[in-house]
């Protein structure tokens, strides 16, 4: 509903990120159904078949180097800084 009031309200697109792409119940045909021009997840969770607005992101790099830093006792601030 919020990306239908933003449409509303004149917003050209609407685009939504999240860690963990869920996606139970009737999240697939929500989204679909939505005014969402894209949402982005990670691979943390697998799925067979997403709609073309669902875009996912691997974390397998990003994951794989703080567990090289931990392995080696080194820091892994700066994956946490801008």
């Amino acid at each position: 509903k919020a990306a239908d009031m933003l449409k509303d309200k004149g917003a050209i697109s609407v685009r939504a990120y999240c860690t963990h792409g869920v996606l139970s119940g009737k999240a697939l045909e929500r989204i679909e159904n939505s005014q969402l021009t894209e949402l982005v997840i990670t691979d943390t969770i697998p799925h067979a078949s997403l709609p073309d607005k669902i875009k996912v992101i691997s974390v397998a790099e990003l994951f794989a180097d703080v567990m090289k830093k931990v392995h080696h006792h080194q820091s892994i601030s700066s994956h946490f800084l801008e």
